[in-house]
């Protein structure tokens, strides 16, 4: 199975429709209840929310997943009916699957209850109509390159040795983002402050990230560096951060690491490991692309 440990949750939706052809002769049968097998659309329902808790049972590489609701209506129409599946799950991956085989069960249950009296029915059609949650739907498209600085904090790193730099720059790059910089400085308040207003008020770059010195050691001064610059903190962002990285590791809530903009540039502060950085990375994107067009003043507007 695919790893999708490191995707953050979101609220995923999906809604299937299966299409089942009937003999018209058959609706008044159908909508009393009278079937030779009883009421078909209560036993399809209930076979559908079946379906939907087990995908993952049925259909070997469907993650288990945690199902918040199953939504299931039946509509009959001149010559068929209408089978409509809406899932939802707050998770990593999304719910079509779970959707479709609901719809598909549904439809099966359907077919078994009405055979023995209409020797032409037939399963027409089973797929998404729509889908809501994934990462997709929160990727932002501006009309000029985003700008990014990359800083990491170090007394004792170079370029050559530094492998969390690097991996933000790429990730980054795959975001549509243009590196300006990337620059190792050392855990001195007074230069990191120094490079964080240079980059906001004279460079105007859109994003500025630095990597190290947010732990609780003694030399650990980025989080100060950084609040002591700031027109304004967004904690939400490292809130998001630190609950992210705690459901891998309990060392996440040694971060200090800060976040908040100065001008039009967003900074912020992430740990020194690459492993934190990754996961850290993770959380972020997409979603943090909104924020630049908050910046600039457009509101939630997409």
């Amino acid at each position: 199975m695919i790893d999708v440990g490191e995707k953050p949750d979101s609220c995923r939706t999906a809604t299937a429709q299966a299409l089942v052809v009937i003999n018209p002769n058959l609706i008044d049968i159908i909508k009393d209840g009278n079937s030779p097998k009883g009421d078909i659309f209560e036993a399809a329902k209930i076979s559908a929310t079946l379906g939907v808790k087990r995908t993952s049972e049925l259909i070997p590489y469907c993650h288990p997943i945690p199902i918040d609701s199953i939504r299931i209506d039946f509509k009959v129409e001149q010559n068929f009916i209408k089978i409509t599946v809406n899932v939802k799950s707050i998770w990593k991956t999304g719910v079509e699957m779970e959707s479709l085989t609901g719809a598909t069960i549904a439809a099966l249950t359907i077919y078994d209850m009405l055979k023995p009296i209409d020797k032409s029915l037939s399963i027409e059609s089973v797929k998404i109509l729509e889908k809501h949650g994934g990462i997709g739907d929160f990727y932002e498209i501006y009309d000029r390159k985003l700008k990014a600085v990359v800083i990491v904090v170090s007394d004792s790193r170079k370029k050559e040795q530094d492998q969390s730099g690097k991996i933000i720059i790429n990730v980054l790059s795959k975001n549509g983002f243009d590196i300006v910089e990337y620059k190792i400085v050392p855990d001195e308040i007074n230069i990191i402050e120094y490079e964080l207003k240079h980059f906001s008020d004279e460079t105007n770059v859109d994003l500025i990230i630095t990597t190290g010195g947010t732990g609780v050691s003694p030399r650990d001064i980025t989080p100060d560096a950084t609040r002591n610059i700031l027109e304004k903190e967004t904690t939400g962002i490292v809130e998001h951060l630190r609950n992210y990285g705690q459901h891998r590791t309990p060392l996440s809530m040694l971060s200090r690491g800060v976040a908040g903009i100065r001008g039009k540039t967003l900074i912020i502060n992430l740990p020194g490991s690459r492993t934190a950085v990754a996961q850290s990375l993770s959380a972020l994107f997409p979603g943090i692309l909104h924020i630049f067009k908050m910046i600039a003043g457009h509101g939630h507007n997409k």
